[in-house]
Formats: C-alpha cells, structure tokens, sequence
C-alpha cells in the first residue's frame, strides 16, 4: 500500500502512468512530486551566504546593510531568479505579480538615488547592467 519510487520526478502523473497503481498511489506520486519542487525552490533562492555577499558588494560603508545600492542589488538578484523562473512556470501568475512589485520597487529605490546623487546612480547601473 506504499508509494513507488519508480516514477520519472520531472514530470507531473498522466493518466498512462497511473496504469497499475492503487488509488492510493496515484496521490503519493504527486505528493513527492510536489515536495521535490518545494526542495528545488528552497535551493535555488536567495541563500543568507548569496545575500552577505552581495551586501559585502555593494555596500557603501563597513556596516551598511540597507543603502539604496544594496536593496537595488539584492532586488535585482530576485528579479534575475523569478525571471528565469518564469522561463519554466510561464502560468504562475502570482509569482508574476510579485515580479512586477519587486522591478517596481526598484525603480522607486533607482529614481530616488538619481535625484540624490546621479555619480552613485550611474555607477550602480553600469556595475549591475540593468541599463542597456
């Protein structure tokens, strides 16, 4: 009555790979799947070892964690990730509206640092290459 391991985990069950399973079974092997989507996305986000080194990159001072140069940095870093994300889950909607929130956010976060300093703003832009 236990769930098999023999299923491909890079594809979602179809009604041809549910052939010969319990109806239990059917339920264990989107169960895992889902679970080992879960763990990809808990390896592939922004870690706290990527965040410190992106602070240690960008900041301005030695103990600055939150100059407009950083949040733009790390935002950046979650746009680049949700934008390949999307590249495979072209349907995840909500997904995409945090996308739109997170470039949104830093465009506020880059038109302030342009008004307040535009040597800063220029230089942020070209070590980042978001401006083409």
């Amino acid at each position: 009555m236990g769930c098999q391991t023999s299923r491909p985990a890079d594809r979602s069950p179809k009604t041809e790979d549910l052939q010969g399973f319990t109806p239990q079974e059917p339920l264990c092997y989107a169960l895992r799947l889902w679970i080992e989507e879960l763990e990809e996305v808990r390896r592939v986000t922004l870690t706290k070892d990527r965040k410190t080194s992106i602070i240690e990159g960008y900041r301005t001072h030695a103990s600055d964690t939150g100059s407009p140069e950083v949040q733009v940095a790390i935002l950046s870093e979650r746009i680049s990730y949700l934008t390949d994300h999307f590249k495979t889950h072209a349907k995840d909607h909500h997904s995409r509206r945090g996308l739109l929130m997170l470039v949104g956010q830093r465009r506020r976060l880059l038109d302030y640092l342009k008004t307040k300093d535009v040597q800063r703003y220029r230089g942020l832009i070209d070590k980042l290459g978001i401006r083409k």
